[in-house]
């Protein structure tokens, strides 16, 4: 048994420090959920944040757009020429997202320095990156309502997961330990 585990001991930490950083990180994001009343930033600073850079963007880009907060749940209310289009919720602020990312970069590190500048600049690429899907999916809510399913569902899903994926696959070959290791 004690072979088994050597021979399969790099997997064995990658997979609990992915876990560990991943729970810890997740358990830290449900406190700042608890403590963020909305009493100030409604539904919580993140949430709102993206929904005021998506109607920043929208106008940018020439939609009369505007956010207002929903009366009846946690999420702001996002209209492009008074017409209601999507619904910006907490799960919209990408940060579920990030957590994941810096969980896998975390158990994948490399040296300190590069693991520390990836994790920064794939956060800000992931947000901003999340930040257009929502733009571009507002837009095509806004001009074709009957795709929502195959828009929300399928294709922007796979647009912010598959960022992810590749930034963890560049960052594999590119500069984690792990691959220089196996060299």
């Amino acid at each position: 048994m004690k072979a088994l585990f050597l021979k399969y001991k790099s997997v064995v930490k990658f997979i609990l420090t992915f876990l560990t950083v991943y729970f810890v990180l997740t358990v830290a994001y449900k406190f700042y959920l608890d403590f963020s009343d909305g009493s100030k930033y409604y539904p919580d600073y993140f949430t709102n944040l993206v929904a005021k850079q998506c109607d920043v963007v929208l106008h940018a880009v020439g939609y009369d757009a505007r956010i207002v907060p929903h009366a009846n749940e946690s999420s702001m209310k996002l209209f492009i020429n008074d017409k209601f289009v999507a619904r910006v919720v907490e799960g919209c602020n990408s940060i579920s997202v990030i957590i994941l990312f810096i969980s896998f970069m975390i158990a994948f590190a490399g040296k300190f320095r590069a693991t520390l500048l990836y994790i920064i600049s794939g956060s800000v690429l992931i947000y901003s990156v999340n930040l257009l899907r929502i733009v571009i999916l507002s837009i095509g809510l806004y001009n074709y309502p009957w795709r929502r399913e195959i828009l929300h569902t399928v294709i922007f899903p796979l647009i912010i997961y598959g960022m992810v994926f590749l930034l963890w696959m560049f960052w594999v070959n590119r500069f984690s330990k792990q691959q220089k290791a196996n060299a």
